[in-house]
């Protein structure tokens, strides 16, 4: 008496039958899941499944067998993978993990390096120094560094002049007058100073520790 087609693949110790396409598969093209699961899959059910998972931005993928808890080794799933959905899952399992935290892109267009605020919400960062190109930028506004001009004022750096302007003031430590933004420097003295400029409001003073920008 004949037995299964299923039984006749389970007595031939070359082959087994994946869980998903119910295939029999030679032992060559079964997908392994060191110290995990050994749940029989061929390969490539397991690319698809993985692909679908990543299409849903799952980072962490579990083992699809019914009830199973399992998740897939990453490591364990390069070979067998196609090199640029590994990298697909690799970003998503970043994006995943950076959750929580603020990030920005560096601006500069050779570079786009995501940079992260490991400091969390405890520290406002502004002034940054993309550690993959070394370029300073905005990591608030996301752009070029505005240097002498705050956030809001970035929109009006129009030219080389006024980036160079802003550099100047920078440098000089200048400090701009809180009601109409001009620039004051402080020669001497104490930190006090007065803009000279005729503001709405008489003679406003000017802290050198406050309005750092």
């Amino acid at each position: 008496m004949e037995g299964s087609e299923e039984e006749a693949v389970g007595a031939n110790s070359s082959s087994f039958v994946c869980q998903i396409c119910t295939e029999p598969m030679s032992l060559s093209s079964q997908f392994k899941n060191p110290n995990r699961c050994v749940h029989p899959f061929c390969t490539e059910c397991i690319i698809k499944h993985i692909q679908a998972k990543l299409e849903d931005n799952v980072a962490n993928i579990k083992c699809p067998a019914l009830d199973c808890e399992q998740f897939l080794d990453p490591p364990s799933c390069r070979p067998v993978m196609p090199t640029q959905l590994f990298v697909k899952w690799c970003d998503v399992l970043v994006d995943t993990a950076l959750l929580g935290f603020d990030r920005s892109y560096c601006p500069y267009r050779d570079c786009s390096a995501l940079v992260v605020n490991e400091c969390g919400g405890r520290k406002r960062v502004t002034r940054c120094v993309c550690p993959s190109c070394k370029g300073l930028f905005c990591f608030r506004c996301k752009v070029r560094w505005h240097a002498g001009f705050r956030c809001e004022e970035s929109g009006v750096v129009r030219d080389a002049h006024d980036v160079a302007f802003g550099w100047l003031a920078e440098l000089k430590r200048w400090r701009r007058c809180p009601e109409c933004r001009h620039f004051v420097e402080h020669i001497g003295g104490c930190s006090d100073m007065r803009c000279r400029k005729a503001c709405e409001v008489d003679r406003i003073a000017i802290r050198l520790r406050d309005h750092i920008e």
